[in-house]
């Protein structure tokens, strides 16, 4: 059979992850990788988890761990994470939080719900790589989100109908506000601010994925999108962000464990999203992330601050240090990545290749992270899982290959 002649047509939009294939290169022991962008494993709270699964499997809790669920997802974690939110200016309770696989996850669901095909989803250029993937299937067109323009809100408005054109309308902006992927960079409080009054303008969604919020180095908080929403209009009902938050960053991805926080309407029209599709996201990790975050989570994301915190600031040196005239590079407050722009004569796909033949060192290419792969000469590098002395010894390769271009 010609599994083509039957396939939808959305499956013309759904590629591979260049970063996923990348990962493989971490099973080369002699490449130094900045290409994962994945926490360190041996920085995982592997005895917190331990004791947790242990406890969860006891008489008390293992007939709840081990059965069917309710697809809004396990209601202790769930007022943990109410909490949580409520300390970055989000006040609002369990019955506004609902458990994903994951962050990745949360994108899916939010695409299929607020996307029909032909729709304009307002992305940053560049953007998170998996966000694409997860919207793509859903057949949205894509305009270009200036985060840092100072945009009126009649400019917006006439943004939107353009971006419309009558073929669908505009329904979201997608971005990550702080340290984002692949950039590193942040948003600042007025850029923030513009942001919403050009949602506003265009009546429409604000998803702000807040992957790496918890990781801040060095700067002052800012408050999240979904904390100057609220302020502004007196309560999470009336807010048009839906924040997307996720355990991978601090304390463990194995465990698939993520969340959106949102208006109490969006969160029952998940809930049924959730209950199509897989029911509810495990009980089991649910129940050991709970008590693994109330016991230690402050102390174990302060301690993965401290070391990130170290190597960013060792491959910024040698950045500095090592790469050629009219090389630029963001400088992250946080996070896990730094964002290199070369030449635009040169391909960063090609350099790449070079790169893992002769060098013996990863990256991942820049283009991917464009909707309209507009652009070739960037590429991300991420220092997360790579020591303080295979960051210098990686980045003086990376000037000695780029300088022989």
């Amino acid at each position: 059979m010609q599994w083509t002649d039957v396939l939808a047509t959305r499956n013309s939009r759904m590629k591979a992850s260049e970063i996923r294939e990348l990962l493989k290169l971490l099973d080369q022991p002699d490449i130094i990788s900045f290409a994962g962008g994945i926490p360190d494993p041996a920085l995982f709270p592997t005895a917190a988890f331990s004791k947790a699964f242990e406890t969860a499997m006891t008489p008390e809790h293992a007939a709840s761990a081990l059965q069917y669920s309710v697809s809004e997802g396990y209601k202790p974690l769930r007022e943990w994470i109410a909490g949580e939110m409520g300390k970055i200016g989000v006040p609002c309770d369990a019955d506004n939080i609902f458990i994903t696989s994951g962050s990745q996850q949360a994108l899916d669901y939010l695409g299929k719900l607020l996307i029909s095909p032909g729709d304009t989803a307002l992305v940053t250029a560049p953007t998170y790589l998996g966000a694409l993937g997860a919207f793509n299937a859903y057949e949205p067109r894509y305009a270009r989100l200036d985060a840092f323009s100072n945009e009126t809100p009649e400019a917006a408005q006439a943004e939107a109908a353009e971006a419309s054109d009558g073929k669908g309308r505009v329904k979201f902006a997608y971005l990550s506000a702080d340290f984002a992927n692949p950039t590193g960079e942040t948003l600042s409080l007025e850029g923030r601010k513009a942001l919403l009054a050009r949602a506003d303008a265009m009546n429409i969604a604000v998803i702000e994925d807040a992957a790496y919020q918890s990781l801040r180095f060095d700067g002052e908080a800012i408050p999240p999108l979904q904390a100057l929403d609220i302020e502004a209009k007196g309560g999470i009902e009336n807010s048009r962000v839906i924040y997307c938050g996720s355990f991978s960053k601090t304390l463990a991805p194995g465990l698939r464990v993520g969340w959106v926080c949102a208006a109490k309407d969006v969160i029952g029209r998940l809930v049924l999203m959730k209950q199509a599709a897989d029911l509810h996201s495990p009980t089991l990790s649910q129940m050991a992330t709970n008590f693994v975050a109330r016991e230690i989570f402050d102390e174990h994301v302060a301690k993965i601050r401290a070391i990130y915190s170290s190597r960013r600031d060792a491959m910024l040196a040698a950045l500095a240090r090592e790469m050629p005239e009219g090389v630029t590079f963001t400088r992250p407050e946080g996070g896990m990545f730094v964002w290199v722009t070369i030449d635009p004569k040169l391909d960063a796909a090609e350099v790449l290749a070079r790169a893992v033949a002769d060098y013996r060192i990863a990256f991942v290419p820049g283009g991917a992270f464009y909707a309209d792969g507009s652009r070739r000469n960037d590429m991300r590098l991420s220092y997360s899982c790579a020591t303080n002395e295979q960051i210098d010894e990686g980045i003086t390769r990376l000037g000695r290959l780029l300088r022989s271009f």
